[in-house]
């Protein structure tokens, strides 16, 4: 089933203290083009998560925006330092048994103290966090194939509304191009008569001049090959596998032949339907673009 290359999807996890937010949008794009937005700390993931979203997806300009959330909601947190607090309490005491005071010291008294108690950034725990990451990027690219595969479930239906047309017009310009050859004999056979006065045509020649026409606007190649650009174009809409680029070559090719079948056209209800089928056509290959 085709899928769509524009979409979006979130995702959210937590593992030990580390919590991490993924957003993924996507939009279209020739090959697949992953653009990451890292928390400084988490920049050395960036290779990861590319892999990551590469590995799921085949095609589309994809944007990844990761945020960590902090342990506190400052994002720092108290920060004790041991080995001066005790300095603090060697050098109180010692001050207390030089003026005779009592040799008691309260821990409040230590602790406000400069430097003892200070404020740092929690520092991160990268293992938690990368597993936090990859089960948040993994949510995210589930929701946004999911949204991908709803979009390209009505990609299918148009296209294959669009297809149908060009089937049957297709049919139509193959059924009138015999009437069109016939035609021309009937109003070649009448104008000669009408120019001869009443002097006997030579049938041979006519024929001739019926068969150099008929060989000029024969379309029965183009017919087929078009016929054969379609099925295979139905072939890989039906395809589980991404099929974008391919489908996009043969709706070049499609407009190849029915620009041909134009050029030789000759009669105005063919020409008719080849404008109508030149325009599906492209109509074809502006939706082909959104398909990955």
């Amino acid at each position: 089933m085709l899928k769509s290359m524009t979409g979006f999807g979130a995702g959210r996890a937590r593992v030990g203290d580390e919590e991490v937010s993924v957003e993924l949008r996507s939009l279209n794009h020739k090959f697949c083009e992953v653009k990451v937005r890292l928390p400084r700390e988490l920049s050395s993931q960036e290779p990861l998560v590319s892999k990551q979203v590469k590995d799921r997806l085949a095609r589309g300009s994809v944007e990844l925006l990761v945020k960590r959330q902090a342990p506190t909601s400052s994002g720092t947190v108290p920060t004790v330092d041991l080995g001066l607090a005790r300095e603090y309490v060697r050098a109180f005491r010692e001050l207390a048994g030089e003026l005779g005071l009592p040799g008691d010291v309260a821990w409040s008294q230590v602790a406000n103290q400069p430097g003892v108690v200070r404020l740092e950034e929690k520092g991160v725990e990268l293992d938690s966090a990368s597993q936090a990451l990859q089960a948040a990027l993994d949510q995210a690219l589930t929701a946004l194939e999911k949204m991908r595969q709803v979009e390209g479930e009505a990609i299918y239906a148009d296209l294959d509304a669009r297809v149908k047309l060009l089937e049957g017009w297709s049919k139509e310009v193959a059924q009138l191009a015999p009437k069109a050859v016939q035609e021309y004999q009937q109003r070649l056979t009448d104008r000669i008569a009408e120019l001869a006065s009443g002097v006997a045509v030579d049938p041979q020649r006519l024929a001739q001049e019926v068969a150099l026409f008929a060989e000029r606007t024969d379309i029965a190649e183009e017919v087929t090959r078009l016929a054969s650009h379609l099925e295979q174009f139905r072939a890989l809409m039906a395809s589980n596998e991404p099929a974008g680029r391919r489908m996009d070559f043969l709706v070049q090719e499609m407009h190849r032949e029915v620009n041909t079948t134009g050029s030789k056209s000759q009669h105005a209800e063919l020409s008719v339907r080849v404008v109508a089928m030149k325009a599906e056509v492209e109509r074809i290959r502006e939706q082909v673009q959104n398909v990955e």
